[in-house]
């Protein structure tokens, strides 16, 4: 059974991130077929400013020798051979623009692999692609391809001179010896290339189906069309990525934390419980969804709840079954020595007593005050509460001017 629903589902989440107007939108058109910016300021501004998320299939001619064995259709172009589906991959692709690091330090969460786009027509390093490969690093994704887009804008001599920039600036990084894969995404130059360096380099990760499930929510919203009537509203839409366990249809959910409701004079969070109706994996029904590309979730929730990325940073699993919610933790920190993405070379001072700091945990992004300092230890209370389990990663950023530069990373300790 699991393996047949697996068969419809990506067994992978792999981002694309870099700087801005690099080319990650258009490289994830031309490896599935889809154009993940649809929200109407993305596209009248031409940046990603939400996650945008497509499914492809990988296929592998075995008549055809070597990268040319690999693209994304059933038929062999070359050959017109009948190809063997090698892997369902889903692919994140994460916005550039140094306004938006919380939305991709959020993203980066849900990663299992990554591909760092650099533009071949612009000096290597740009700010948001040194700050991208530090946020990589800090979550702890090693399994990187970079991707060298644009080379149809290029001489060959300029190419490769890029190609040297890059070998330079990923020296002594945790890309360091990551394959580069010169590519054209608005032309479809090299794509079988790619497809064959993340085959090789950005493996499926060994899940564990049988512990509770344990779901990020990455997106949610309303499916229903305005001036639908009441009789025939569908309930509300989670999507996000399961990390660990199985869920099925008709299984009983708690998401949390949940909303906010004031008792008191006080802001509590209560968890939501509703019953999972629905399971899809791009335009794929599912019976049961398992650890592995990102799936969207169909419930019975008011659809006013899940409006606009309302529940974003929720987790989703079993009744009883989720970790704790934190209003406030002790963090063990770990501040890098240089601010990263500034255009300024600023050193990371240590964090200060009431400073406020953006921190992601998973999904989530919230602000935390810090309330108390001793040793490598942080007391913060947190603005909107999170729901974790203790020693999860978190990314720590300080506010620079009206930008969030990520600082360093910590470790919840109670």
């Amino acid at each position: 059974m699991l393996e047949k629903e697996k068969s419809d589902q990506p067994e992978i989440n792999i981002g694309l991130v870099g700087h801005i107007d690099h080319g990650k939108t258009s490289l994830v058109k031309a490896i599935s077929g889809k154009w993940t910016d649809t929200h109407s300021e993305e596209l009248k501004r031409g940046i990603t400013i939400r996650l945008g998320y497509a499914n492809a299939s990988f296929y592998q001619c075995h008549k055809c020798s070597d990268a040319e064995c690999y693209n994304i259709q059933e038929i062999c172009p070359k050959c017109k051979s009948k190809c063997k589906l090698s892997r369902k991959v889903s692919f994140i692709d994460a916005p550039g623009h140094e306004t938006l690091m919380a939305t991709m330090l959020s993203g980066a969460a849900i990663m299992d692999g990554a591909l760092l786009i650099i533009a071949a027509n612009e000096p290597c390093p740009q700010l948001q692609t040194k700050e991208h490969l530090m946020a990589l690093e800090i979550v702890g994704i090693k399994n990187i391809v970079i991707v060298q887009n644009k080379i149809d804008l290029v001489s060959e001599e300029e190419a490769i001179k890029n190609y040297n920039d890059i070998k330079n600036f990923i020296k002594g990084t945790i890309a360091e010896n990551a394959p580069i894969i010169p590519v054209s995404a608005q032309h479809n130059v090299n794509i079988n290339f790619l497809i064959k360096a993340i085959e090789d380099y950005i493996k499926t990760p060994t899940r564990d189906i049988n512990k509770d499930p344990i779901m990020f929510i990455a997106r949610s919203f309303d499916v229903n069309k305005p001036g639908s009537s009441i009789d025939k509203l569908i309930g509300g839409v989670v999507g996000g990525v399961i990390k660990q366990g199985i869920l099925k249809i008709k299984d009983k959910i708690e998401i949390k934390p949940g909303i906010k409701k004031e008792y008191s004079g006080k802001n509590i969070y209560e968890s939501i419980i509703t019953t999972i109706e629905g399971l899809r994996s791009g335009d794929k029904d599912l019976k049961l969804a398992s650890p592995g590309g990102s799936i969207g979730v169909l419930t019975k929730l008011d659809p006013f709840l899940v409006k606009s990325d309302n529940l974003t940073g929720n987790v989703v699993g079993l009744v009883n079954k989720l970790p704790k919610v934190w209003y406030e933790f002790y963090l063990e920190h770990h501040l890098l020595k240089r601010v990263v993405g500034s255009k300024e070379d600023l050193n990371v001072e240590e964090i200060k007593k009431m400073e406020e700091l953006m921190l992601n945990v998973n999904s989530a992004a919230t602000i935390g005050i810090v309330t108390e300092i001793k040793k490598n230890l942080i007391h913060v209370k947190l603005k909107i509460p999170v729901c974790a389990e203790k020693e999860n990663r978190i990314t720590i950023s300080r506010r620079f001017g009206n930008r969030w530069r990520l600082i360093g990373y910590g470790l919840i300790k109670e």
